[in-house]
């Protein structure tokens, strides 16, 4: 299934949506460290990334017209800057917000289906009118926004006629839900909104996936010792059970994955440099301190979520809690994991440009579960 990818990043994302079936035949990125790990993992021949056609640029001066009637999917992650919960919530007065520029590729492509992801900032109060407001536009987008038109009298064209009933042009069923990446399988507690669209005419019914994982089987599993036989952890060295946790286990879903759960097989880097080394992005970064607000993932839970930028590696968080209260950063290849990325997967630049690339990426599993629920309710064919 024939598909564009925006916004690439690292690749997070269009993995994920690989592993679901679908091959783009474009993927835009216009950060060069992003693209020469997309490119380097080419030239590994890493069967994800093999295909892919990158295009490093600017996205706006991307023409999307030859694609249109021949992609099933758009998919992307527009940059989250604008409604991040560290940034400067600029939203609609923010020139990063690349929502319009997603919003035109469904426009001039008219895919099937479309995945877009953010951070769950947009979903804050202040920005309910902008986030309705992008929502409309993904339902109608061929309702385009005037020139000189404020975004406030666009979204009131948009009602007017999303109200009246009228089902001319180019319409999508749009559903947006916030996801916690630790309810699918992924070790870390991240939580992102996401968009997706059906196009009208296929008369699509979708709900997003139903999660599969869950505190309280976590909370039970460690209680009644299953979690620290699978790890070898001693009985002297298990932490008291909390009384809160229930005699049985009433839920029918699998336990949380823990950051113990990520690293497993990992050496140390800290202790054990020289087996580290031989593993891809596996080397340990020195310096790592805990401060109020910057604490560090404890062990024996979903790490916390990984953070890119001025508000992530140089402030610390992206560490290793350990039990005995010390800390340490994450490797880069220890991220990967907490991120869901294959093994093989090799990130280019330095570990601060690196763990910038992973703190903004979408986990693969996540993704490849959203994308299979997707695929799996297009037509067998391309209409």
């Amino acid at each position: 299934m024939k598909s564009i990818e925006l916004f690439a990043g690292a690749g997070g994302l269009g993995i994920g949506l690989h592993d679901a079936g679908f091959q783009p035949v474009n993927v835009i990125e216009w950060n060069s460290y992003c693209c020469d790990t997309i490119r380097e993992n080419k030239k590994r021949g890493i069967a994800a990334v093999d295909n892919w056609n990158v295009t490093q640029g600017d996205v706006c001066k991307v023409d999307f017209k030859p694609y249109e009637g021949k992609i099933r999917l758009v998919s992307g992650g527009p940059p989250c800057q604008p409604f991040s919960m560290g940034g400067k919530h600029g939203a609609y007065d923010d020139a990063r917000d690349m929502f319009p520029q997603a919003i035109r590729a469904v426009r001039e492509t008219s895919p099937q289906a479309f995945i877009f992801e953010n951070v769950k900032g947009l979903t804050r109060a202040s920005f309910r009118n902008y986030f309705e407001y992008i929502k409309l536009q993904l339902e109608h987008p061929d309702i385009k926004a005037r020139r000189d038109e404020e975004w406030e009298d666009h979204l009131a064209r948009l009602e007017q006629h999303h109200t009246s009933g009228s089902r001319s042009g180019l319409n999508y069923r749009v559903v947006a839900q916030v996801l916690n990446a630790a309810n699918y399988g992924v070790p870390q507690k991240r939580e992102r909104v996401f968009f997706v669209g059906f196009r009208e005419d296929l008369g699509v019914s979708w709900h997003f996936p139903l999660r599969t994982h869950s505190r309280e089987a976590l909370l039970w599993d460690q209680a009644h010792g299953d979690y620290w036989d699978r790890h070898r952890v001693a009985r002297k060295d298990r932490p008291v059970a909390s009384a809160s946790v229930p005699s049985e286990n009433h839920t029918n879903l699998t336990p949380w994955r823990t950051t113990r759960d990520a690293l497993l097989g990992l050496p140390d880097p800290e202790f054990d440099p020289v087996a580290s080394e031989k593993l891809l992005n596996h080397r340990f970064q020195p310096g790592a301190r805990s401060y109020h607000g910057h604490t560090g993932s404890a062990l024996d839970e979903p790490a916390k979520t990984l953070k890119a930028g001025v508000h992530g590696v140089p402030g610390g968080e992206n560490m290793l809690l350990r039990p005995n209260g010390s800390v340490r950063y994450f490797t880069v290849r220890e991220s990967a994991r907490l991120q869901t990325f294959p093994d093989d997967f090799l990130f280019h630049g330095s570990w601060t440009e690196t763990m910038r690339q992973l703190g903004n990426a979408v986990p693969v599993e996540l993704a490849r579960i959203v994308g299979e629920a997707v695929a799996s309710h297009l037509p067998m064919k391309a209409a």
